[in-house]
């Protein structure tokens, strides 16, 4: 009897110390991510009269195009990670025949501000650059006549000619 009161008492104590341990350990949550971000400076670049093509170029293919609402246009985009808030914003971008007519939409982040909201791990971490200075862009792009002078075709030697066997046998 004494044997089986142990065992029992053994397996409860074992039982809420693996409740403890797994309390300590927290599940990898899989990130989620849908839709299309939309920056603030996306919206600000759309204009009344503008044609479909040219908002589908600033905003992208809009998550939701109904064939029953022919004239507007939902993006839509959520974020869900683990230690970040849930984010979701909304554009409806409508439109008259052809061209643009207005736009209803959540408070829009700069690109920057939502840069930053991605990294949870490092706090205070430095945003990186987002866009090339003047200075920057004249440096990448250099002319053609500062690179370097091209080779003449005599100051390249050529390789010998190189002879390779026929692929099939000349008879059968």
């Amino acid at each position: 009897m004494l044997a089986v009161f142990l065992a029992a008492a053994g397996c409860s104590s074992f039982d809420s110390a693996s409740q403890r341990v797994a309390g300590l350990v927290t599940p990898y949550k899989v990130e989620v991510v849908q839709g299309n971000f939309v920056s603030r400076e996306q919206v600000e670049a759309l204009q009344p009269g503008m044609g479909r093509q040219q908002v589908r170029d600033i905003l992208g293919t809009p998550l939701l195009a109904s064939v029953f609402h022919a004239d507007r246009w939902d993006y839509v985009f959520t974020l869900r990670r683990q230690g970040v808030e849930y984010q979701q914003r909304k554009l409806a971008v409508f439109f008259k025949g052809e061209v643009l007519d207005h736009v209803e939409a959540d408070t829009m982040p700069t690109e920057a501000e939502f840069v930053s909201t991605l990294d949870n791990k490092r706090k205070n971490a430095k945003v990186p650059q987002l866009e090339a200075s003047e200075e920057a862009l004249k440096a990448a792009t250099r002319p053609a006549a500062a690179a370097a002078p091209a080779a003449t075709p005599a100051a390249v030697p050529q390789p010998a000619a190189t002879a390779y066997p026929p692929l099939e046998p000349a008879t059968r």
